[in-house]
């Protein structure tokens, strides 16, 4: 199993549609990936620091995969149409990452 997390920073000089992105861009991914081996799609929105400072991160999607090479597939089939959706919510760079669960 794998984990990509998918980073939006919390950069008040760039655009983010949240609606957008959980109305058209979550479903879109849904679709075209559950069956390609996503199994889980998680949206966490940043709230804070402990200390009461902001967060560095607005939002993460965390995707959870069977393995990389599930993921490889989908991004093959689906990566230009999902990737090239980002521009319709925002103008920020993803900090994309493939992580490897411990334990």
């Amino acid at each position: 199993m794998i984990v990509v997390s998918v980073s939006y920073p919390n950069d008040p000089s760039t655009r983010f549609d949240l609606d957008y992105y959980m109305q058209t861009h979550i479903p879109l991914v849904r679709e075209r990936w559950s069956a390609m081996g996503l199994r889980e799609l998680r949206v966490l929105r940043g709230l804070g620091t402990p200390d009461g400072g902001a967060a560095p991160v607005r939002l993460m999607a965390l995707l959870t995969w069977d393995n990389a090479e599930a993921l490889e597939r989908a991004v093959a089939a689906h990566g230009q149409e999902i990737f090239g959706d980002i521009a319709r919510f925002t103008d920020a760079r993803p900090v994309m990452q493939v992580n490897a669960p411990e334990g």
